[in-house]
């Protein structure tokens, strides 16, 4: 029985745990080379797990729900094929996974110092899960000391401080005890259960009114995460400036035709858009940063994410790498490949990773300008809004006319903290006269 261990395999650079979501299989069954074997989770994306061996599942060392880290054996497969004395063998393993994950984390629990990462630190959607139930805010979740990988706080650490945070309360009403002074304390002992009776009610599920209620799915409670998280994080900022398109409306109009013959593309404005921000971003490189501790962390590479709408309604950041390296074919090539890959759910776990600057095109569905949330760690975000054709005043040498142009409200939001009004500005205007300097006569 040549038996083969199956390990969660890893899915990024800075991709160290992921959640298994779904058991395609289960022991005795069998599974083909290649064959899906579970679904997982890394933060924002969803993946499938294929087998790398045919045969039988032996053991799954793993419950839907846990927490696993890159690596890590994840199920047992006999490539001979032999399943008789499999259901035996699945019965035991189990608390035997168990056990030193429960008795681990205790001793390292006590040692392990508080990071302190300004709200950068990766949660698991486990974790997530049980800070929401417990009522646990992102500022509390940060103070949780973390024994997993880069100081992360594991299910256990969680778990540990829930228990801790329990138990606290208890111990808090014993010490006004002893305290006999009030003369008024019995009439209080028949207020205190009623309130305590009718508190939780309203904030259970008791609801008037002709409502539905529909629980958040789990991508959708880790944006909401990340919104909140942005916000207790940076001093947000937004500066708006607007931008004559014309000639960038005009030449694409022109050339598109021809763009997508020629190279088997659609050209859409976001490219365009990105080739101009790279542009901006070089000439004003503390927007392309984040912020660790009291350092500043200039990026030298410039990795643009572009926020991408879901057919669920939910919103995922595929990443475009070294934008700054690529022409305006090879920008064109990596939007259509990432936007066609999110809407099919067909994105990688790095492929939401290692963002340096964010663009959310809020014109998409009709908005003429956005207060975009910066997409932590980095310290700007810029939305680009809907395209209209609007009378301006154009300086002539002439004098001044009026004419009917495309004009684009851009608003960019910025960390504070280290973009002052003056920076966050500057690159808006910059951008905006990039956008207006488009050579509408470029050949492509």
């Amino acid at each position: 029985m040549a038996i083969v261990d199956l390990v969660m395999p890893k899915m990024g650079e800075s991709i160290m745990e992921a959640t298994v979501l779904k058991w395609h299989k289960k022991v005795g069954d069998h599974v083909k080379m290649d064959e899906n074997l579970l679904d997982i989770a890394t933060d924002k994306v969803d993946s499938e797990v294929p087998s790398t061996t045919a045969g039988v599942i032996t053991e799954l060392l793993y419950k839907e729900n846990d927490v696993v880290p890159v690596g890590a054996v994840i199920a047992k497969v006999d490539a001979g094929g032999a399943a008789s004395a499999v259901p035996a063998a699945a019965s035991a393993p189990t608390p035997q996974v168990a056990a030193p994950v429960a008795a681990q984390p205790v001793q390292q629990y006590q040692a392990a110092p508080v990071v302190e990462n300004n709200g950068a630190r990766f949660y698991s959607p486990l974790v997530l899960n049980i800070a929401g139930t417990e009522g646990i805010g992102m500022a509390e979740l940060e103070n949780i000391p973390g024994t997993g990988n880069e100081g992360r706080v594991t299910k256990k650490d969680i778990l540990d401080y829930v228990g801790r945070r329990k138990s606290q309360p208890q111990a808090a009403p014993q010490a006004p005890a002893p305290q006999p002074t009030p003369v008024a304390a019995p009439p209080a002992a028949p207020q205190a259960p009623q309130p305590a009776v009718s508190a939780p009610a309203p904030s259970s599920t008791v609801i008037g009114g002709n409502v539905e209620i529909i629980e958040m799915d789990r991508m959708r409670r880790l944006i909401a995460d990340h919104m909140v998280r942005s916000k207790h994080t940076s001093p947000h900022v937004t500066s708006f400036t607007e931008a004559d398109v014309t000639n960038i409306v005009k030449w694409r109009d022109k050339v598109k035709g021809k763009f997508e013959q020629m190279y088997g593309e659609k050209i859409t404005y976001t490219p365009i858009f990105f080739e101009a921000i790279v542009n901006c971003i070089r000439k004003f490189p503390m927007i392309n940063s984040s912020l660790d501790g009291n350092n500043i962390i200039i990026k030298k590479d410039i990795n643009i994410g572009m926020a991408t709408a879901l057919p669920s309604g939910n919103l995922i950041v595929p990443v475009i790498k070294n934008a700054g390296t690529k022409n305006l074919l090879g920008l064109t090539k990596d939007v259509n490949a990432l936007a066609n890959a999110a809407r099919g759910n067909k994105l990688k776990a790095d492929d939401t990773q290692g963002g340096t600057f964010t663009v959310t095109n809020v014109g998409t569905f009709g908005s003429l300008m956005g207060t975009p949330i910066i997409n932590q760690p980095q310290v700007a975000i810029l939305a680009v809004g809907a395209i209209k054709k609007r009378p301006v005043v154009l300086e002539t040498e002439d004098g001044d006319v009026i004419a009917i142009r495309h004009m684009m409200y851009l608003s960019l939001s910025y960390d504070h903290r280290i973009v002052d009004g003056s920076l966050g500005a500057s690159f808006l205007t910059a951008v905006a006269k990039e956008l207006e300097a488009f050579d509408k006569n470029m050949e492509i």
